[in-house]
């Protein structure tokens, strides 16, 4: 019998279809079979805008050799720089200047498909690349958001226009996008009603149920939420409340570099490599001093990565309803994730 269960976060819904149970090798994704020529590769710095950041080997000099990961700009910015950011209205119509910054966090000089193939210490490189450029850019007063993300595989476009080296992007915008406001909005809620963050009560319940659980550690903890809205889904909270990704500690970088390298490795050998997203979902910058503006966000939100392989497509039942229907339980999901033997070797 199909359920509908219903995220506590936002609060949409998803269909959990138990008679359309599928096992992981019903999911099959498109081999990418050519690629184009990688400028990320140590050696061929030339060929990449300058670097913004750098984790270098010491005594190395900027763009060249020498690096463990690294941030550049986008060739192909989404938003880029204009002098100002004015709004304005055009009859019914809102519009401001496109102002924002593009950048491209390559995470490995070493020509490698996935960031579970890099060593714990290389993707605690990465990690801090990450945090130095969320906090550095919530230095201008012009951004209110950054989005982190990372895509991984052939999600859409051509086999012939890929470049299988990993890296992530991020980019600042002037604005609260509409998906990030409704979280905020709704963990704004549930803490004004319980006076407790929603994602705490979620951690608590998921640690004690243990029916959705991936993988944990001293400081992380992965599972499979309740609601998933795509098959084998994974979360990755942070056990000690933060609102801020950018507030992340040196000394955590290890137990997260490891827990995503864990996730990441056990989606990739039991899915058979498939694409995914990766999307970090934290706080925007608070440069406001309007009267109320987020006052309760210390309180309420808790930053967290959400990992989403791109296992099935949206048809009309999904774009006309918003409601998802997903395959594979996350119970069973998780379970098939958990007996996925990790290899501790890149």
């Amino acid at each position: 019998m199909p359920e509908l269960r219903r995220d506590p976060v936002v609060g949409y819904w998803t269909i959990i279809s138990t008679e359309r149970s599928r096992r992981p090798v019903e999911y099959h994704s498109s081999p990418v079979t050519e690629e184009r020529s990688c400028p990320f590769c140590e050696g061929r710095e030339s060929e990449t805008p300058n670097e913004i950041y750098a984790v270098r080997e010491p005594g190395t000099p900027p763009n060249g050799p020498g690096w463990r990961a690294r941030a550049i700009l986008s060739k192909m910015p989404i938003l880029a720089e204009p002098d100002g950011s004015d709004r304005f209205g055009r009859g019914i119509y809102d519009l401001m200047e496109g102002v924002g910054k593009h950048e491209i966090i390559v995470e490995s000089p070493r020509h490698r498909h996935s960031l579970d193939e890099l060593e714990v210490s290389e993707i605690e490189a990465v990690i801090q690349v990450y945090a130095e450029r969320l906090n550095e850019l919530g230095k201008d007063p012009r951004f209110i958001y950054a989005l982190l993300f990372k895509n991984h595989g052939l999600i859409s476009g051509s086999a012939r226009d890929v470049i299988r080296h990993t890296r992530s992007q991020l980019i600042a915008m002037p604005i609260t996008p509409k998906r990030l406001k409704e979280e905020l909005e709704s963990a704004r809620s549930y803490f004004e009603r319980r006076e407790r963050c929603v994602f705490c009560d979620i951690l608590r319940q998921e640690s004690q149920e243990a029916a959705r659980v991936v993988s944990e550690n001293k400081r992380f903890f992965a599972f499979c939420p309740f609601a998933s809205r795509s098959p084998f889904e994974v979360w990755i909270l942070p056990k000690m409340h933060c609102p801020d990704f950018g507030r992340l500690e040196a000394a955590a970088f290890a137990d997260l570099a490891l827990i995503l390298k864990q996730c990441l490795f056990k989606i990739r050998a039991l899915l058979q490599d498939p694409p995914y997203n990766m999307v970090l979902h934290t706080a925007p910058y608070r440069h406001s001093k309007k009267q109320g503006y987020w006052k309760t966000l210390e309180d309420d939100f808790h930053w967290y990565w959400q990992i989403t392989p791109r296992l099935t497509r949206d048809a009309g039942f999904e774009w006309g309803t918003g409601i998802y229907i997903n395959p594979t339980p996350p119970e069973d999901a998780a379970l098939l994730l958990r007996e996925t033997a990790y290899a501790t070797t890149a």
